[in-house]
């Protein structure tokens, strides 16, 4: 089911197929010309969608991976006019969403953070812990601005706080795909992931995508059959920084083989 969209231009469009693969990039992880270098790479492996990673010191949703990732970022002088760069390359080859903290909009200013991303060719921003109170109006801030806010949704979210969740949500609901910080390399509850993207799609008609813990190729051809789309941080991140460029392209090319060809029976393999 591919998600909303207003032109045929890659930035405009968070999914360009029913079951897209979209990979996670912390923005600064290196020198800007290397990371043009990467994004290429990485689009041409197979990456249906980027999520850039806004660097933050205390990432609590994230695991080791990732937090040292934002770290070295940050170590390098990382900021939010610099993730711009990251987000308007990596547009030019695949559309982009913004994945933030809180404190981050808020330090920036909601409303210029939102401008300044869409500018930047940025088709959506999720943030990843966004206040309940400030749902709506950051969602009225997105809409003005001509983005979309996809929301995470934990599968403990209570019925009332579900309706809430979904109405302040465009572009998609994430439902993570296991309940520990992101590079989580255990075992998946494909039941229990299955109920739960069977009950957001009871309680809305936005597509529903999937990540946390899809460590492998053959996790996502297992997640593939439930959701819109499968999202991949860790392991990409990982391979970047241990060995290299063309091993992440590598692997995203395995990744996205996999999801192109899903497993038929996900909730039992």
């Amino acid at each position: 089911m591919p998600l909303p969209h207003t032109s045929t231009s890659p930035s405009a469009q968070l999914h360009p197929c029913s079951v897209s693969l979209g990979i996670f990039l912390p923005a600064g992880l290196t020198a800007p010309l290397a990371e043009r270098r990467t994004i290429d790479a990485l689009a041409e492996s197979g990456t249906g969608l980027f999520e850039v990673g806004v660097p933050h010191r205390a990432p609590v949703l994230d695991g080791p991976t990732i937090t040292s990732a934002y770290h070295e970022a940050l170590d390098r002088g990382t900021r939010v006019r610099d993730v711009l760069d990251t987000v308007s390359r990596a547009a030019s080859r695949a559309p982009v969403v913004v994945m933030v903290y809180w404190e981050s909009v808020a330090r920036y200013g909601p409303g210029r953070f939102a401008r300044d991303m869409k500018s930047a060719g940025a088709a959506g921003i999720m943030v990843v812990d966004l206040p309940d109170a400030l749902a709506g109006t950051w969602a009225a801030t997105l809409t003005e601005t001509g983005l979309s806010s996809p929301r995470l949704v934990p599968p403990h979210t209570a019925d009332d706080t579900l309706d809430e969740v979904c109405a302040s949500a465009s572009g998609w609901l994430y439902a993570p795909a296991a309940h520990e910080p992101t590079g989580y390399q255990g075992p998946l509850d494909l039941a229990g992931l299955d109920r739960s993207v069977r009950r957001l799609r009871k309680a809305s008609t936005l597509p529903v995508v999937s990540g946390i813990g899809i460590s492998t190729p053959a996790l996502a051809r297992a997640v593939a059959p439930l959701v819109d789309g499968v999202m991949v941080g860790s392991p990409i991140v990982g391979a970047l920084t241990s060995a290299g460029r063309e091993a992440a392209a590598a692997l995203v090319a395995d990744f996205a083989t996999a999801v192109s060809a899903p497993a038929k029976d996900a909730t039992h393999e």
